[in-house]
């Protein structure tokens, strides 16, 4: 039965090879392949990735049956920089690391199918003289196991391989807080554990571009062929660092993406799917048909204040039994809480990241997000406000707050925010996530929902001076409001500030995490009715449209609402109507009652999820998780939230 399976797996797997994206005009695949031995499980060098050189000939097999044709990196080249077309299913093959294999098993196969490659060698593997070790990563490795130099030279002049680098050594870790975890050392701004600080952008610039001299030099004088692409250890790359790369004569970089799928117009950073250790050809045709494989999304949102304590070896036992949850319920994802809100205002009085502006409550951030992400195989969100900021005392930014001109309605959160029209305040905000991007690796960022403007705000000078001299309108809110026009205009106007808001923050983070995704918290009431907007400056159409999930705050007890499933059955209705509607809206569930601080039975929980599933909704989780405590009861929350149960086994 399982070979039955597998059999029909397999040929529902090879239906869907003719939509993939390299089949688009100048469309390609990058693949990542690394060590390659005729018995992996006997002849695996450390913990390298590996596949059999029977699975290889099979994937290269495959790959000239099915018309997909590989193509070389100077193709690549001439389509991006001479509008040269690439072949339909084009195909890029990469070798990372240098191991002996890409000479003795992986060169004699390229020449048999003529096939080109990129091979990317860790220059000071290369250099260790013969009979010596290799350190790789905490751990020796004999010499042996790497190609030398002489074969890395005949295979560039062979014409079907081009060499490029894949640094001097920056493929292991560095301590990358005061925990010690180890972390990509060239994205990672060293923790010095005697001097309690951490490098600073100068000593980090000059580290890693004095090691590119290093590899460009070396590989050059070796083999006579100077490298024109970077390949990135792990994947990990930032925008200052593609920037040294380029000067110095390599402006295309490979990352390790979440797919392989590249278009000439993409940019010079060139994605890449990792062929897994062990691969076969049934895990090759998954990866080229990876992107119609989303998988749903299942998240909680966690109160990195449960976590914190002033006793560091509680906080370690308190981040233990986080882990130990969150790797227990079987989710993807996790919104992390990256600022400190101990009085529960909504708003960051602390942070949990050095910065340059608001205490740090514990350099606590990157500890958890890394230890989620290694540990419980999560993708991490840091959660963070948009406005929600109480500056020092005695800030010239305490005058910046938004203000309303009446008294208040009982029906809008007054969150103590600064105003989004001071362009001091702003840029106090934007200096925020950027520290963030600096010292914690990331997916994504969950834009707090403090982003949001009243029917009465923003009052402020900063405001107004916006609304006279930008947007044109009169100069009290009294005088807009009178008019439906302008106040249409006014409301219009205050959710696309806001937009561009995230918009420069998201950017400001992407120059140090290229990567990430973003979602934004939005309330119920805006996807239940289209008024709602003039309430809270939030549009669900035009979030949709703009980030890559909205994370809607599906709470019927925080809306107090008397008949939770007809009201959820309603909320999910209204946003299946927009356009990719249910493939970008992530379902928030409540799991505490705020009304009377109770928690919400599991049981009941697990029934909103379960109708949210057979409403068609994709994407759900909840919000707070108490780890601590044990809430939601996660023998009865897991089979509505795994992803090894639902909707298909691991």
């Amino acid at each position: 039965m399982k070979a039955l399976t597998r059999f029909i797996t397999a040929l529902f797997l090879l239906l869907p090879a003719a939509l993939s994206a390299a089949q688009e005009p100048n469309g390609f695949i990058v693949l990542s392949y690394h060590d390659v031995q005729d018995d992996p499980a006997r002849d695996r060098l450390g913990d390298a990735i590996t596949i059999a050189t029977s699975n290889l000939v099979a994937q290269f097999a495959w790959l000239r049956e099915h018309d997909y044709h590989p193509v070389s990196l100077n193709d690549i080249i001439a389509a991006r920089e001479h509008g040269r077309p690439l072949p339909a299913n084009a195909v890029l093959l990469t070798f990372d690391d240098g191991y002996a294999s890409t000479y003795t098993r992986v060169f004699p196969l390229l020449k048999l199918f003529g096939y080109p490659a990129v091979v990317a060698p860790m220059v000071s593997w290369i250099e260790q003289p013969a009979g010596s070790q290799v350190k790789y990563g905490t751990i020796g490795l004999p010499r042996e196991g790497f190609a030398s130099w002489d074969q890395l030279k005949e295979m560039a002049d062979s014409g079907l391989v081009e060499i490029a680098s894949h640094s001097h050594d920056l493929h292991h870790g560095i301590a990358g807080n005061p925990q010690g975890n180890l972390q990509p050392v060239a994205v990672t701004r060293a923790y010095d554990a005697d001097r309690k600080v951490y490098e600073d952008d100068k000593t980090y610039i000059n580290r890693i571009g004095t090691d590119l001299e290093q590899s460009v030099r070396m590989i050059e004088r070796r083999t006579g062929h100077r490298p024109r692409a970077m390949v990135w250890p792990y994947g990990r790359y930032n925008e200052p660092l593609t920037g040294l790369a380029a000067r110095l004569g390599m402006p295309l970089s490979f990352d390790l993406g979440d797919h392989g799928y590249n278009a000439l117009q993409d940019g010079d950073v060139i994605r890449r799917a990792l062929i897994p250790h062990g691969a076969t050809l049934e895990s090759l045709i998954e990866t080229l048909n990876e992107p119609a494989r989303h998988q749903p999304i299942r998240t909680v949102q966690v109160d990195l204040d449960y976590v914190y304590d002033p006793d560091s070896a509680q906080q370690e036992r308190n981040l233990d039994h986080l882990l130990d949850r969150i790797k227990a319920l079987g989710i993807n994802t996790v919104y992390l809480q990256a600022f400190a809100d101990p009085d529960g205002d909504g708003a960051a009085d602390a942070l949990y990241f050095p910065n340059r502006h608001l205490p740090v409550r514990a350099d606590l951030f990157n500890r958890a997000a890394w230890q989620l992400a290694t540990r419980a195989g999560v993708k991490v969100y840091a959660w963070l406000p948009v406005l929600a900021y109480v500056p020092d005392e005695g800030s010239p930014l305490r005058e910046q707050r938004v203000t309303h001109d009446s008294a208040d309605d009982g029906h809008t959160p007054r969150y103590p925010r600064l105003s989004p029209f001071s362009a001091e305040a702003r840029e106090f905000i934007g200096d925020i996530y950027e520290d963030l991007a600096v010292h914690a690796s990331i997916d994504g960022l969950l834009f707090h929902d403090d982003a949001m403007l009243g029917e009465d705000e923003d009052a402020s000078d900063a405001a107004i001076e916006v609304h006279t001299r930008q947007w044109e309108l009169p100069a009290t809110l009294a005088e807009i409001r009178a008019s439906p026009e302008l106040a249409q205009e006014w409301v219009r106007r205050k959710t696309e500030a806001l937009i561009n808001l995230t918009d420069m923050l998201a950017a400001r983070v992407r120059v140090f995490q290229p990567q990430i995704k973003t979602a934004r918290n939005l309330y119920a009431p805006v996807a239940l009715d289209a008024t709602a907007e003039s309430r809270f400056a939030q549009s669900l159409p035009l979030s949709l449209a703009h980030y890559d999930y909205t994370a809607i705050l599906a709470m019927p007890y925080l809306e107090a609402q008397s008949h939770p499933r007809a009201w959820l059955e309603k909320l999910v209705a209204h946003v299946s109507r927009e356009p990719d509607g249910l493939a970008r809206t992530v379902f928030e569930l409540q799991s505490v009652d705020w009304r009377d601080r109770t928690a919400v039975d599991t049981a009941d929980l697990r029934a909103q999820m379960d109708l949210l599933r057979r409403l068609g909704v994709r994407h759900f989780g909840y919000y707070p998780d108490d780890f601590i405590a044990g809430r939601p009861d996660i023998t009865g929350i897991r089979p509505a939230m795994s992803l090894g149960t639902y909707p298909y086994p691991e």
